[in-house]
């Protein structure tokens, strides 16, 4: 066999291969080449992107809509500058999230990128755990500072209160000491039962809270989901300037950080202009600063600081338990770093992190 029909026969054994994998993956995947048009795709895509083999040869750009993802070109097109894989979570026409992984295809004989290869895998279940899981730390959070600030120090009061009436002497005290052991042994019943809650707050929370380097893309991502059904309703438009991407933090201290201020400004935007929220992160000094930016309805200078205050509400709050900031604000400080806030009223609020390197 001559060297020429040697190198078709493997040409046509790797294409095979190529072909028999993507036939039997169950993994959504695309091959577009370097002119940016769809070459292969498998089976799964076929049915999540309603393809059709007439779409072999297509430029991507002709069928992006498929994807719900306009950027998809552009995506493809930035891996094939770089040589360097991109990830991103994306929501397709049938409302199901997957984390897209593009992956430049490089050619072994030049060692240039020719293409991508585009894989999906699901994880709408993880968007509901994650809105799911928001829900649960919130109510959480509110119920244990609910139960600390309007039970137990009353419930203080009331075991001072009953160490002075044990020194008075009422005509029956034999009734009445039955009776005060009665009130006494439920309130210390009470009060383990909160330091019982506490505790196990606390270590419930335990293994949420280590450090760990995080990519703040991702966390901004995971809040955009939690709040997709406020940003859809406000109609709000989330942008942001990510100059610092990897932060050491906690990624459940930092995902209620980003939370807290992407839900305020949306629940506090202005009734007259559509919301604006853009999200920034630089570094200043040894700190990593995130600043979240709205164009709300702003707040008066002289409530700047009130509203870190635990339960402090605005005026025109019309739900919230008020904690939110005050959350953030203990979550920031205990890490060593600061919140500035600066504010116009009628013109919008901008929230500043400041997070210290480690």
């Amino acid at each position: 066999m001559s060297d020429k029909n040697q190198q078709i026969q493997e040409l046509i054994e790797h294409n095979d291969v190529l072909e028999n994998y993507f036939r039997n993956t169950i993994i959504p995947q695309l091959f577009v080449d370097g002119e940016l048009k769809l070459q292969k795709f498998t089976p799964p895509a076929m049915k999540q992107f309603s393809l059709s083999p007439s779409d072999i040869g297509r430029p991507i750009n002709d069928i992006k809509d498929n994807f719900r993802f306009p950027s998809i070109a552009e995506n493809i097109q930035q891996v094939i500058d770089s040589n360097e894989i991109l990830e991103k979570e994306i929501q397709t026409t049938d409302l199901r999230w997957y984390q897209m992984n593009i992956i430049p295809y490089i050619k072994m004989k030049d060692n240039k990128t020719d293409g991508v290869i585009i894989t999906f895998v699901e994880i709408t279940m993880r968007i509901k755990d994650l809105k799911a899981q928001e829900k649960l730390i919130a109510d959480h959070e509110i119920l244990l500072d609910t139960i600390s600030h309007d039970i137990k120090n009353p419930l203080t009061n009331l075991v001072m209160a009953i160490e002075l009436f044990k020194g008075v002497s009422p005509n029956d005290e034999k009734k009445f000491n039955s009776l005060l052991k009665i009130v006494e042994s439920a309130l210390t019943k009470m009060q383990k039962l909160i330091t019982e809650l506490t505790e196990v707050r606390k270590d419930e929370h335990k293994y949420k809270a280590e450090e760990e380097l995080l990519n703040f893309e991702h966390i901004l991502e995971d809040v955009r989901l939690t709040l997709s059904d406020n940003i859809i309703a406000s109609h709000a438009i989330i942008s942001s300037e990510i100059n610092i991407s990897e932060i050491t933090f906690s990624r459940r201290k930092l995902r209620t950080i980003i939370y807290n201020l992407i839900n305020n400004a949306i629940k506090f935007k202005a009734t007259e202009r559509q919301p604006q929220i853009v999200v920034t992160t630089n570094k200043e000094d040894d700190f990593i600063v995130i600043s979240v930016k709205d164009n709300g309805i702003g707040i008066d200078e002289s409530k700047l600081d009130a509203i870190f205050s635990k339960y402090y509400r605005l005026q025109n709050a019309i739900e919230g338990s008020g904690i939110g900031l005050y959350l953030v604000k203990e979550i920031v400080s205990n890490a060593g770093g600061k919140i500035l806030v600066k504010s116009q009223p009628g013109k919008g609020t901008e929230f500043q992190v400041y997070l210290k390197t480690v």
